[in-house]
């Protein structure tokens, strides 16, 4: 009976110094090669920026507003190429002079469930080839729990994953994606504030640096000519940097294990 239950432990420990194994071996690739995604909002309303922007190489992400003159012509050629489409879903700001550039099918706090879940169920209807969601604007609504909850049912619902853009220091919604069950990342930088492509340039190598530190980070752009131009120039000798640009499943895929490796560790 002894020599059984040593022989039961004994595989019982083999298995989980096996499984480590092979969890250090699945994240390693991510531990010694740090990857970045790249969004480019706001697609949709510039025609001629947007396709160009479609030129920046590699598995770039594009965030295209919801009923917008150019955003299923915009989807479908992104989605051909091979690219990552996601909806860049308008939400309230704080500051009331920026909501007038919320565009149709904006979520706003005075909505009712019915009318918030009918104009988000609208947008991703209205937008094919999506695999997720990020807020544009959203300083106000990203904070309220309870409109946030709305958004994670859904979402989960219909099986979209969300990427907070990060307007607003008290968001809400990693919080509410994790109780609800819904994939999530968030942005690390933002590209180009400032339309100077010294300055993109140099917010790039903070996104270079960030990935180095953390093993992932995402940047958030938009189709101006100057980021186009900047995202170009550098994705091309990106290997020179020691970084890895990779979709945003991807991303989300070493996140996931990333996440799981760490409560791993904890037990």
């Amino acid at each position: 009976m002894y020599i059984k239950g040593l022989a039961l432990n004994l595989s019982r420990f083999l298995l989980a110094y096996l499984l480590s194994i092979f969890c250090y071996s699945s994240t390693a690739g991510h531990v010694s090669t740090p990857i970045i995604n790249i969004i480019i909002d706001d697609i949709g309303y510039r025609s001629i920026d947007d396709i160009n922007a479609l030129s920046i190489p590699g598995p770039i992400t594009y965030a295209i507003m919801p009923h917008a003159p150019n955003s299923i012509k915009i989807s479908n050629i992104a989605k051909d190429s091979g690219k990552s489409v996601i909806l860049h879903l308008p939400m309230e700001a704080i500051e009331s002079e920026k909501n007038k550039f919320l565009g149709p099918g904006a979520l706003k706090l005075e909505m009712k469930e019915s009318q918030f879940i009918n104009t988000l169920s609208n947008n991703l209807e209205s937008l094919p080839n999506i695999i997720g969601v990020n807020n544009h604007m959203g300083s106000l609504l990203t904070s309220k729990t309870q409109q946030m909850e709305w958004l994670m049912e859904y979402l989960y619902l219909k099986k979209i994953i969300f990427v907070d853009s990060v307007t607003a220091s008290n968001t809400v919604t990693r919080n509410m994606a994790e109780i609800n069950h819904v994939p999530y990342l968030k942005r690390d930088v933002f590209l180009d504030n400032t339309r100077d492509k010294s300055y993109i340039n140099s917010q790039f190598l903070e996104l270079i640096k960030i990935a180095k530190r953390k093993g992932s980070a995402i940047a958030i752009g938009h189709p101006y000519p100057e980021t186009t131009d900047v995202l170009v120039n550098n994705l091309e000798k990106l290997e020179a940097f020691g970084v890895k640009l990779v979709s945003l499943m991807e991303m989300l895929d070493a996140n996931h294990v990333s996440h799981i490796r760490q409560l791993t560790m904890l037990k």
